[in-house]
């Protein structure tokens, strides 16, 4: 049996501190994550989320491939070439009756998206407004890849409380600076499955 001696101070101010330093270093690891090289088999990246294959989800990567997995609340990119793949953290919708899975594509690229609520949403909320300008009060954020099923996106956010949470009324929110790489990265025809 082992016998621990108490220590002869606590230092309180060292504690704070390394715990702030650890929560600061925690919050900058899923931007570290995002240069992980694609492999064969299943690894976990710097941030927690499991790097993916493209193959199990895709039979081709024709225009290259987006995979958003509502599980762990991570939208996975490969290029056609596949020498690109990323990794980002996102918001997924708040209930499964907003929750749309299965396959569809992009269909439109939009760089500072204007927004209006669906008729669902403005008959809930009668309050919000019919329309919001592109800019720092617009839910979609910077930009948007509008998806073939009709009021589907992914998008960004100036809200970024909501990335890693179910937050969004049926869309996936990304950072805006990690949607404005994947709108970079992305064309009109890349797949994408929702799961």
């Amino acid at each position: 049996m082992c016998k621990m001696s108490k220590p002869s101070s606590f230092n309180r101010r060292a504690f704070i501190g390394s715990a702030v330093a650890l929560g600061a270093a925690g919050l900058a690891m899923p931007a570290l994550a995002q240069d992980a090289a694609a492999n064969t088999g299943p690894q976990h990246n710097i941030s927690s989320f499991r790097m993916q294959d493209w193959r199990p989800h895709f039979q081709n990567l024709n225009n290259g491939a987006i995979l958003c997995d509502l599980t762990s609340r991570a939208v996975h990119y490969w290029s056609e070439d596949e020498s690109t793949y990323h990794v980002y953290p996102s918001s997924i919708p708040v209930s499964t009756d907003l929750t749309r899975t299965g396959r569809t594509e992009i269909i439109k690229k939009v760089e500072g998206p204007t927004w209006a609520p669906t008729p669902s949403m403005k008959a809930s909320n009668p309050e919000w407004p019919d329309f919001v300008p592109a800019g720092p009060d617009n839910p979609l954020g910077t930009h948007a890849l509008w998806l073939s099923w009709q009021y589907y996106r992914i998008h960004g956010t100036h809200d970024t409380r909501k990335i890693g949470r179910k937050s969004s009324n049926g869309c996936i929110g990304l950072y805006n600076e990690h949607i404005a790489q994947l709108f970079g990265l992305a064309k009109v025809g890349t797949q994408v499955l929702v799961m």
